[in-house]
């Protein structure tokens, strides 16, 4: 049996403002994993254009999600950084998938249906087929371990389809190539933390979104203390005050969201929390999280608007990245096009 060196990637899209789901569902995870594994984390704009995007806005959105993973603790020299479509091998080993992945896998995405919609045919081919290029991501690295959240779950169980009918399929020509019994390994969820599904302040029953029309439902990264003090204020609850345990949260979204979120800010667990505020009420809770989150993200939120200043720098520790992102994936996808029958010119 082929074994693969253990390997983690992940990324996101730079749309937006990048919020405190991001940061406590994905980036607090992504920097601990750097004491661990060998890391890749990437911008991906790609995936970012399969719905429109002012280009200006993009440039400045690659920008500050850049910003954002070296604030909150990915650090360059341990880890690889860089935009996706800076490395041409993303694209490359999502064409070849493409003609791998079948229809009905992607008739069966959900996060596909809800970001279309009703206007389906409207929908841009790109959106349609962007797990194949999630899977590109994954597997020109040849990653092992993929940190997602809930819903990229049904994502990576494609990726793995994808790699095994691609070891199914070209068997032969792997083997023929000295490639083992598989080309690509089957990428296993890394899904951790107190807080990995952190929702919505003003709705417990949906994840926290940057594309939500209220901004009271998040909290950015960029808030200041007064805005992150008002959010947790205004942030909806019921009027019972928190329980002991953490069974009594069964039945209450808004709290267990609350007491979530506390506890990955904390780096503790619901329970611990709930030892400490079990029978006190919102009215005592809120302020301290408030408290908690500022002290969190305020180190954070000035050590991006530092280096959004210089964005050559920027720039520069991106090209970097990709060169280094380059020479791992180029040979791989050298290697798919050979197994594939694909003619190329040597390097």
């Amino acid at each position: 049996m082929t074994t693969f060196p253990e390997r983690v990637f992940s990324g996101m899209q730079p749309t937006h403002s990048l919020h405190l789901g991001n940061y406590l569902g994905a980036m607090v995870n992504w920097v601990k994993m750097q004491d661990t594994h060998d890391c890749i984390y990437c911008v991906v704009d790609m995936h970012a254009i399969t719905v429109w995007q002012e280009p200006e806005e993009l440039t400045r959105n690659i920008r500050e999600l850049t910003a954002a993973y070296l604030a909150g603790g990915v650090d360059p020299e341990r880890s690889v950084i860089f935009n996706q479509s800076a490395v041409p091998a993303h694209a490359e080993l999502a064409w070849v998938f493409n003609c791998i992945a079948r229809m009905g896998w992607l008739n069966r995405m959900t996060q596909f249906k809800e970001k279309a919609g009703k206007d389906r045919e409207n929908a841009s081919t790109g959106l349609f087929v962007y797990p194949n290029l999630m899977a590109a991501d994954i597997l020109v690295y040849r990653a092992t371990h993929v940190p997602v959240g809930e819903d990229q779950k049904q994502h990576l169980e494609l990726a793995r389809d994808i790699a095994a009918k691609f070891n199914n399929d070209f068997a032969g020509s792997i083997a023929a190539h000295g490639h083992g019994e598989a080309f690509f390994p089957l990428p296993e969820p890394f899904i951790t933390g107190p807080a990995t599904r952190v929702m919505s302040l003003r709705d417990g029953t949906k994840k926290m979104s940057k594309s939500d029309a209220s901004d009271f439902s998040r909290i950015n990264m960029t808030d200041d203390a007064d805005a992150i003090a008002q959010k947790f204020r205004k942030a909806r609850t019921d009027p019972e005050p928190l329980p002991s345990e953490v069974e009594g949260l069964a039945a209450r979204p808004e709290a267990d969201n609350l007491v979530g979120i506390f506890a990955a800010l904390k780096g503790s667990s619901k329970q611990a929390v709930l030892a400490e505020y079990g029978g006190r009420g919102f009215a005592e809770f809120k302020p301290a999280l408030a408290e908690l989150a500022v002290e969190r993200l305020s180190p954070i939120a000035a050590e991006m608007r530092r280096l959004l200043a210089d964005p050559a720098e920027i720039d520069a520790l991106l090209a970097r990245g990709a060169e280094r992102a380059n020479a791992i994936a180029a040979p791989i996808m050298d290697e798919v096009k050979d197994v594939v029958g694909l003619l190329r010119p040597k390097r």
